[in-house]
């Protein structure tokens, strides 16, 4: 079984349980996602799925990825991503795989880009508190210090200073699924998701859960 889906994040919203609770979630657009490829130990060193999301226009295609796609049939895909799986025997190129295999109050881990931010300070990148703002102090947003004197006479990596702030790789994990909509293809995730609207996003099960259903 794949171990993940491909999705795109449609935004936030809240649901009310029978309790009355207010639960805040986030509405992600769940596959259908094709195989355009299937690689294996033998020809690739490790098993994996190739997954195609979200359809293109032929015209907006190379001609090496349209060569490509249609070994597994007529469209062409804008995303493709790769899902570690088991037995990749049991799977066919061309073959759609939808999200019939997550369950209502699974837990999953979720991985996209986070919005870029620009180049930042201190302040909104790390969380730094800033300096004095009266008694003549001239030292409100900066760093501060960051240097070594005669030894090692040089800035240590990793000191946080400003610079680029998001556009990086995040994956949350253990976020709870609330709601499976299968016929809209949309899960709803208990509380937030990084990426901005309409961004990409790869659904995984945990790897905790993984070992435990290879036994």
């Amino acid at each position: 079984m794949a171990n993940g889906l491909i999705g795109k994040k449609l935004g936030m919203t809240g649901l009310f349980t029978p309790d009355g609770e207010s639960i805040p979630v986030t509405a992600v657009q769940v596959g259908p996602c094709v195989v355009t490829q299937i690689k294996t130990i033998d020809t690739d060193g490790y098993n994996a799925l190739q997954l195609g999301f979200g359809e293109k226009k032929e015209s907006r295609v190379n001609k090496p990825l349209k060569g490509h796609f249609k070994k597994s049939g007529d469209a062409c895909f804008a995303f493709l991503r790769e899902v570690h799986v088991n037995d990749p025997g049991k799977y066919e190129i061309g073959q759609t795989i939808s999200l019939d295999f997550f369950d209502i109050g699974e837990r999953i881990d979720v991985t996209a880009t986070t919005k870029g931010k620009g180049f930042s300070g201190v302040i909104k990148r790390h969380g730094f508190h800033g300096g004095k703002k009266t008694h003549g102090s001239h030292s409100h947003r900066i760093p501060g210090s960051i240097g070594c004197s005669a030894w090692p006479s040089k800035v240590i990596k990793g000191k946080k200073l400003p610079g680029q702030y998001g556009n990086q790789r995040k994956t949350i994990r253990n976020l709870q699924i609330v709601d499976i909509r299968p016929q809209e293809n949309i899960v709803l995730i208990k509380g937030a998701v990084p990426g901005s609207k309409n961004g990409i996003v790869e659904i995984k099960k945990p790897k905790i859960s993984q070992k435990f259903s290879d036994r």
